[in-house]
């Protein structure tokens, strides 16, 4: 059954489903679009009687590949496809045959173009590029790689992923920036505005041809960077050595070592057993783990005082893995601290509530100023230069890099005179958390 009808919507809603006349199926075609036609199938369903299962428009034609003989083509289902395009596809099909070109393989080739294009446009999204940064920072094994991800990931991708990286401007970064200041977090906005101000300049000329946070200042946006000078007090180091014996494995002798040895956060946590030699006495953190990156990191010696050791010495040990402290299963990171340290502040607060009680003060009055882990190394600096030890020695302690041309030429690396001022130190934090009775008086020798 083929016959030949002007085809309309009405039409072909009122088409009845083959297999009325023992078909499978039947073709109509259209007196307006030559060549075309629908191809009508059986009955949808039983229950719905007279409605056909589908209807596919056909173009009849000899196409390229095989022009001796004619062969019909599906255009497309009825329904996905109106009318009027598949009469404007049928037209188009008839211009590319008449040019030798087959409407499948240009179709494929648009479809291929069309991938290409999106490819390319989520290539160049600022998702995608900040990826490829994280990717960047993480292979050099920066130290801040955790948390560069972490702050890239929760304040400029997430409201950015998918945008072109070069539709990012510079207000949007100012804005982000503003937020974060709005919010009382201006140290936390110098981080973000380094990270995403690196991030562009690793991306031009690659991805971007300029970069939005060239012509922004931080100082404009946040302020001065606010230099850090907080350091503990006596009765403050006095709470916090109580506070660590109550917290138990791994933050109570992960603070105890942090004071210990003035280590950063994520040198000490991030320890390992084989770095520990117990019978040398030394502890040696490898570049890798070290603030500085790249031909400028370099290992540290760390030496095991009386004090340091009787921390590690009491650390547990696992047969599944080597970390000196460990979350569960997994090694302990710097970014587990947030709440552990508010229980830590807790605990000292109520140590120095009770110390200002049995001193006659008001315990009500007693407040524990904000401090950052950090701080424990300027405290430890500070004491350090009390006790006499010369700069060279505590700046070795602490791990800094020369300046000038001491870092170029002079390359001793002070391990015994480390050891003189952590043994030093030791002595003296022993004094302020484990005070000698009232009753003792300190007989000091005179000086020649």
């Amino acid at each position: 059954m083929a016959e030949k009808r002007y085809l309309t919507d009405r039409t072909l809603r009122a088409l009845p489903p083959a297999g009325l006349h023992g078909a499978t199926r039947y073709e109509v075609w259209d007196t307006k679009q030559p060549a075309l036609g629908v191809r009508v199938g059986a009955e949808a369903d039983p229950a719905r009687p007279g409605k056909a299962r589908r209807i596919a428009f056909v173009y009849f034609a000899r196409y390229p590949n095989n022009p001796k003989s004619p062969t019909r083509r599906v255009l497309g289902q009825y329904g996905p496809l109106t009318l009027e395009q598949a009469r404007a596809k049928a037209d188009e099909w008839r211009k590319l045959i008449a040019k030798g070109i087959d409407p499948a393989a240009a179709e494929e080739e648009a479809r291929r173009a069309k991938e290409r294009e999106q490819q390319e446009e989520q290539d160049r999204s600022f998702g995608a590029v900040a990826e490829k940064f994280i990717e960047h920072v993480k292979r050099n094994k920066e130290r801040k790689a955790v948390e560069v991800e972490r702050e890239l990931r929760a304040e400029f991708i997430k409201p950015w992923g998918t945008r072109p990286i070069d539709s990012i401007k510079a207000r949007d970064v100012a804005d982000v920036i503003a937020a974060t200041v709005k919010r009382g977090k201006r140290a936390r906005a110098h981080n973000l505005f380094g990270h995403i101000r690196r991030l562009f300049r690793w991306a031009v000329p690659l991805y971007v041809e300029h970069s939005p946070c060239a012509l922004l200042s931080p100082k404009n946006l946040i302020g001065e960077r606010v230099r850090r000078e907080r350091t503990l007090t006596d009765d403050e180091l006095f709470a916090l050595w109580r506070a660590t014996a109550r917290m138990g494995y791994p933050f109570g002798p992960l603070y105890r070592l942090l004071l210990l040895s003035s280590l950063r956060l994520s040198e000490a946590c991030e320890g390992r057993w084989p770095e520990i030699n117990l019978k040398n006495r030394t502890w040696v953190i490898p570049s890798a783990r070290m603030k500085k990156t790249g031909r400028e990191a370099k290992p540290h010696l760390v030496p095991l005082t009386d004090a340091i050791l009787q921390v590690i010495e009491a650390l547990p040990r696992f047969e599944d893995r080597d970390f000196l402290f460990s979350a569960g299963s997994t090694l302990l990171k710097a970014s587990h601290f947030s709440k552990p340290k508010r229980r830590l502040d807790a605990r000292m607060l109520r140590t120095l509530r009770a110390m200002a009680r049995k001193n006659g003060g008001d315990p009500a009055r007693v407040t524990l100023p904000e401090w950052e882990n950090h701080d424990l190394r300027r405290t430890v600096r500070t004491h350090l230069s009390a006790l006499r030890i010369p700069e060279e020695v505590r700046e070795a302690v602490l791990a800094h890099a020369r300046p000038g041309i001491k870092g170029t030429y002079d390359f001793y690396e002070y391990h015994d005179e480390k050891r003189e001022a952590l043994d030093a130190w030791a002595v003296r934090l022993r004094s302020i958390v484990e005070p000698p009775p009232a009753n003792i008086i300190e007989i000091k020798a005179k000086r020649r």
